[in-house]
């Protein structure tokens, strides 16, 4: 009988399927290797995931739908060949529905792989299903109206974050090493920091795009992973390169380690939006400026003056993507009625309607956001910051059952810092911490930089992961 840890203390039930099987305490690299060394074979690596995602999946909710019999991918000499992963259901995957995590519609099976999808698969891995996300990725947590909420394994009473929370759920448990994220506002940054995981959103442009977002007026959206290990994050971005390669970007190659190079790092506790953050995120902040004081880096108080409406511009843009699927879902689905639609993207389309007059202004401002970005970075290789303004809160106080008016106010109190990079198209990088909340909870802080130095971002990220290991939900 498959077993998994389930441990109760304090009122916290943590959830965790590490164990000694094909898989044990491999990250995706480590995996690889052993599976190129035949003392695991891909098949068995894919069994162990399927058992472990089985033994956890009850507690976490984290699966939309699974392979019946996974194959592994054909490029068996790719950096993940072998590894075990899912791919997030907003992502079409040839077989497999694409249902965005919404009850608007009945999603039909992907007739092709997405263009990411391809790129991803070129890594070698074996896709084992998709996982959950909140309607059409709007939230920053995995929970429903009508459906159980993704659970966060760290603490199963709290959330899991999104929109990438099922993904994130998977890993951190580790159920596999790495999975499927995307990025349109801080969703691979949000669950990586609320599970304790490694989470680049890059440069707008360095992965393929999907068509989707090509055709709106600004692309927010970017894909990746989320990881226990920075070295993954850093395998998959070389990985992807190797299946394309933006010639409008630098070639970033395979970082392996810090560089040794000392930076100019600004930091700010509180967003430039107006929003403090509480005591563990400051907390967290702080202990990282004096990790990279100890290294040798110069490190500095910044601001970043960004316009006193960008909370209020990004809100309209986004409900305009809400009004967009409303008025366009019936390519999702023939049955689609935006009705069915969760009291977030409702609100979201109502808020947009009393203001549509504002888009052509609200494009021009969030434009301009980059020309505030570049002048906080003037002298600067990186800016530190939280990931979000509080630590992770409980399943059901950013539900979409919460009235709209409370759920937006809440929302926006939380996503303070990840939406900037992803108007701006700039890579940010969410590593966590070496505090945890009172409930055991990661606490994750971010860094951004300017636009193609993703290689910065991880060879400062392999450094603080030699400096201070990052906390293992096994190991508590």
């Amino acid at each position: 009988m498959t077993t998994f840890d389930a441990t109760t203390f304090d009122g916290r039930t943590r959830v965790h399927a590490f164990r000694d099987d094909a898989l044990g305490e491999h990250d995706a690299v480590g995996l690889a290797a052993a599976i190129r060394r035949r003392e695991v074979s891909a098949a068995e690596a894919a069994r162990a995931a399927q058992e472990r995602v089985r033994a956890v999946e009850a507690r976490l909710n984290a699966v939309q739908w699974h392979v019946d019999a996974p194959a592994p991918a054909p490029a068996a000499a790719g950096a993940f060949a072998g590894v075990p992963t899912f791919v997030k259901d907003n992502t079409d995957y040839r077989g497999l529905p694409t249902g965005h995590g919404s009850a608007a519609f009945r999603p039909r099976a992907a007739r092709r792989h997405a263009p990411f999808a391809r790129q991803f698969l070129s890594s070698g891995v074996t896709v084992l299903g998709k996982t959950r996300l909140p309607e059409f990725g709007f939230s920053p947590s995995t929970e429903y109206e009508g459906a159980e909420p993704v659970r966060n394994p760290w603490h199963t009473g709290h959330s899991a974050g999104g929109s990438s929370g099922g993904s994130a759920a998977l890993v951190a448990a580790g159920a596999v090493p790495v999975a499927h994220a995307n990025d349109g506002g801080g969703s691979i940054r949000i669950p990586a920091a609320c599970c304790g995981l490694v989470g680049l959103k890059p440069t707008r442009g360095r992965l393929v795009a999907n068509a989707q977002s090509r055709q709106l007026p600004l692309d927010l959206v970017c894909d990746g992973i989320v990881s226990r290990s920075v070295r993954d994050a850093a395998a998959f971005l070389a990985a992807a390169e190797t299946y394309w390669r933006n010639p409008k970007l630098p070639p970033l190659g395979l970082a392996e380690g810090p560089s040794g190079q000392r930076l100019r790092i600004g930091f700010l506790l509180d967003s430039p939006n107006g929003v403090r953050s509480d005591t563990a995120t400051r907390a967290a902040v702080t202990q990282t400026v004096t990790a990279l004081q100890r290294l040798g880096h110069t490190v500095e108080p910044v601001e970043m003056a960004i316009d006193p409406g960008f909370t209020d511009d990004f809100l309209t843009y986004w409900g305009m993507l809400s009004f967009l699927l409303g008025a366009t879902g019936r390519t999702l689905g023939a049955d689609f009625d935006r009705r069915r639609m969760d009291s977030l993207s409702r609100g979201l389309r109502e808020t947009y309607l009393e203001n549509w007059q504002r888009t052509p202004g609200v494009l021009r401002r969030l434009k301009r956001t980059r020309e505030a970005y570049a002048a906080a970075f003037r002298g600067l290789d990186l800016v530190l910051s939280p990931v979000l303004a509080h630590t992770t809160p409980p399943v059901g106080h950013l539900s979409p059952a919460v009235p709209y008016p409370t759920l937006i106010e809440r929302i926006l109190a939380y996503v303070a810092f990840t939406p900037v990079d992803n108007v701006v198209g700039t890579p940010s990088l969410s590593l966590p911490s070496a505090t945890a909340t009172r409930e055991g909870l990661p606490v994750g802080v971010m860094f951004s930089a300017r636009p193609g130095a993703e290689r910065t971002l991880l060879e400062i990220a392999f450094q603080l992961e030699a400096e201070h290991p990052f906390p293992r939900i096994q190991d508590l």
